[in-house]
């Protein structure tokens, strides 16, 4: 203690600066390398290391069974990190949507970060143990990570020239290659098929060793993945009952490696377009939850239901005069909660502020047009 003590008063000003002027070089040259990472790979290097080996070590499971051959290690379902860019579950399909887009602006409506993060999901999603060796799917694991989306939709060809029943080449088709909604739906409902061919036989045989659990879990990933695209494909369509039906059967059977989907807030989103209120305020009543992780969707739809109880009776010069009761104190608390949570989404929506293409989604104009205009109200109530 006294050595230490000693060792702190004899330092100079000049070792200040020196160790400040060190600092900031090194933290300098770390932001250098970490934006050079990010542009080659589309994600930060310090994240993917504390992800990856930083934490697991802190939590003691880092290496914990590497040398360990005992088979029941390998039932552990695999941990699938919280990712901080919120994936949202409107995902436009990149053929039919996203390149009408580029179409009309001339604009790449997806950044490398976009295609890298659905690269990342393909690749756990699409992919397990029982793939080495199998020349068709090994194609399909680099073809994900391919920029140029003719050669992926060339890699998922030469993928089902070798094997007809490789259900991930056909949505990788499905995603890219299809133009319309229609040709989309039609590729889908081929994947179905070998998806439930794939299922069933995987079923039979899962309980043969990890390997073919691991296979067996990669089919059932797939069936739902497909499943899920065909009920987005019917609400598309205009088949809200069928749609309807379909997301709530998935809800039921989607396992936990799935949620990232979150399949709830696509029901919500054709339950809105049904304008079946009442089951939308069923769903949020099980989802908005506090220890839940939140969305835009999930925020500005208790809004919007709020506010569509006071919307109608509402008058600013009324409520000026006898204040707001408890209903609209409920509906403005919602509003703010939703612009606190993603500010952007009334500036998008009253046109004051550009659409930029978010990763993954586009913002739905009418929805939420009501509810800005109400915030828009009260905030003029309360300034007055």
């Amino acid at each position: 203690m006294w050595d230490s003590t000693m060792f702190l008063s004899t330092l100079t000003p000049k070792f200040y600066v020196a160790l400040t002027g060190t600092s900031s070089l090194i933290s300098g040259l770390i932001l250098i390398f970490e934006w050079w990472y990010f542009r080659k790979y589309g994600t930060s290097f310090i994240e993917q290391v504390s992800i990856n080996h930083i934490s697991p070590w802190i939590s003691g499971d880092y290496g914990e069974n590497s040398n360990s051959n005992n088979a029941n290690t390998t039932n552990v379902q695999p941990q699938v990190p919280e990712c901080k860019v919120w994936r949202n579950p409107l995902n436009l399909y990149r053929g039919a949507e996203y390149q009408r887009y580029f179409w009309s602006t001339h604009r790449e409506p997806l950044t490398y970060y976009d295609m890298n993060l659905s690269a990342q999901d393909h690749q756990t999603f699409f992919t397990c143990e029982a793939d080495a060796g199998k020349a068709e799917y090994e194609i399909m694991q680099t073809a994900w990570r391919e920029r140029n989306p003719v050669v992926r939709q060339k890699a998922a060809h030469s993928a089902l020239e070798i094997n007809p029943e490789c259900a991930p080449a056909y949505i990788l088709l499905a995603e890219e290659e299809a133009t319309t909604i229609t040709a989309v739906e039609q590729i889908l409902k081929q994947a179905l098929k070998v998806a439930e061919t794939n299922y069933r036989k995987s079923q039979a045989l899962q309980h043969q060793g990890s390997i073919m659990e691991s296979q067996h879990r990669r089919d059932t990933n797939v069936l739902i993945y497909i499943k899920r695209r065909l009920a987005m494909c019917a609400r598309k369509l205009g088949k809200l009952k069928e749609a309807v039906k379909m997301f709530r059967d998935l809800t039921k059977e989607v396992p936990p490696i799935m949620n990232v989907l979150n399949i709830h807030e696509n029901l919500i989103e054709a339950l809105l377009e049904m304008q079946a209120y009442a089951d939308v305020q069923a769903v949020l009543a099980k989802y908005d939850d506090i220890s839940l992780p939140k969305s835009a969707t999930i925020c500005y739809t208790a809004a919007l239901l709020k506010a569509r109880v006071v919307a109608d009776k509402f008058s600013p010069d009324i409520a000026s005069k006898r204040g707001l009761n408890t209903a609209e104190m409920a509906a403005v608390e919602a509003i703010h909660r939703a612009v606190e949570f993603n500010p952007h989404v009334p500036k998008y929506l009253l046109e004051m502020k550009k659409l930029i293409m978010p990763p993954e989604h586009v913002l739905k104009k009418r929805r939420f047009r009501s509810i800005s205009l109400y915030f828009l109200s009260l905030n003029s109530l309360e300034s007055s």
